[in-house]
């Protein structure tokens, strides 16, 4: 292409432009002149006209947060509310001083109508979500729900009244809303298939915090993992053992696994094992391991606790010591467990009760006289030949 055509192309652009600026400021295509004296008692106009019309609406805005304060007191308006009702009557006079001045700058009736609504719709939403964290609060409170179920409620209810408003605020300047939903419909179902294990991690979280089958702070047992649990999150729960170890568990497998809530109650019990031999008394041996577990303070009167022969073994007499805790005392069960036994094995030592170890006695007859006459073993001898040991050998290297 010549470069004479491309400088008249752009020429004849910027001449375009030149003339649609011209006729915007009240140029005649006829005279090709501008009034420009008139243009600037017409901007001088509309400029004083916009600014009166905001001072009025400032002013009224003004006198309604005058009224608020000074109606707060006595209509008993906590800080909370006061601060919504001062959020929708700025937002109010903001609006309103838009289409004041979209009036006085000649644009067209249905884009003033249209904005109008649109702010209206836009408004309304707003109010919906500031009070929505309040109502779901009211209403989880009265059914006794956690609070990982209220951010979550309050999340979704976030998002959903933030695409209802866009809707609804679009829907007023003639957009098609039912193509839009149906296009983000279907990439909400290919973003759906791409996520499988996501969306089930996030379904799975939800499950948990709906059923409250435990809770953040329980102690529970899942999948060879025992801790507290610190965070329930829409993907993943948070456990952290005894040994200061965060595990992380895709709610996916939590939903689907066995878990152990060790603090559901308000005690949980306990057990070790202690073994007599048979020669003690075994009452006494009960008495010393009752007192033990009366003496410690963690151990709750009540329930009460026990010590009851539970196996009579090849070594030993084995007790069974079961006591109970507050759920508070779960995550120290083990160093509970090593304390008693050391105590237990301190008090049996005082009672002169003995702890039996795998050994074993030899008990013989006191009638037998000693050396004990054993039989001798019967022997025979046997003379072979070098003839025959040859042929014996012969005879086994052939079978082989």
């Amino acid at each position: 292409m010549p470069i004479a055509s491309i400088t008249d192309f752009f020429k004849e652009i910027i001449r375009d432009l030149h003339t649609s600026l011209y006729l915007a400021l009240g140029g005649s295509a006829d005279e090709e002149s501008i009034d420009w004296s008139s243009q600037a008692v017409e901007l001088a106009s509309t400029g004083i006209k916009i600014l009166i019309l905001l001072a009025v609406l400032g002013f009224f805005y003004w006198l309604a947060i005058y009224i608020l304060k000074q109606s707060s007191t006595k209509i008993r308006l906590n800080e909370r509310r006061a601060k919504i009702v001062r959020s929708i009557l700025r937002y109010i006079w903001i609006v309103a001083s838009l289409i004041a001045i979209m009036s006085q700058i000649n644009f067209e009736p249905e884009t003033i109508k249209a904005t109008a609504k649109a702010s209206t719709w836009a408004g309304i939403y707003y109010v919906l979500w500031a009070s929505s964290g309040q109502i779901i609060h009211r209403i989880l409170q009265h059914y006794g729900l956690n609070a990982s179920i209220e951010q979550l409620l309050q999340n979704i209810l976030s998002v959903l009244l933030l695409v209802l408003g866009l809707a609804s605020v679009m829907a007023q300047f003639g957009f098609d809303i039912v193509s839009l939903v149906a296009g983000l419909g279907i990439v909400g179902l290919a973003v759906g298939f791409a996520a499988q294990s996501t969306l089930a991690n996030f379904i799975a979280g939800i499950t948990i915090l709906l059923e409250q089958s435990f809770q953040v702070g329980d102690w529970i047992h899942i999948n060879e993992n025992e801790g507290r649990v610190v965070l329930i999150a829409l993907r993943t729960t948070h456990i952290l053992t005894r040994d200061n170890i965060t595990i992380i568990i895709p709610n996916s497998n939590v939903a689907s696994s066995e878990v152990t809530n060790l603090t559901s109650k308000n005690f949980i019990r306990f057990d070790v094992s202690v073994r007599i031999a048979f020669e003690d008394d075994i009452e006494t041996a009960r008495q010393a391991i009752l007192q033990v577990l009366a003496d410690t303070e963690v151990v709750l009167n009540r329930p009460e606790t026990s010590a009851s022969v539970a196996e009579i073994g090849e070594y030993g007499v084995f007790f069974i010591v079961r006591f109970w805790v507050k759920p508070a005392a779960v995550a120290r069960i083990p160093k509970i467990k090593e304390k008693l036994r050391e105590d237990i094995k301190q008090a049996l030592d005082h009672a002169n009760i003995s702890t039996p170890y795998p050994h074993m006695r030899l008990l013989m007859p006191k009638d037998v006289d000693y050396p004990i006459a054993t039989k001798p073993f019967a022997t025979t001898t046997q003379v072979i030949s070098e003839q025959a040991i040859s042929e014996k050998v012969s005879l086994i290297k052939s079978d082989e």
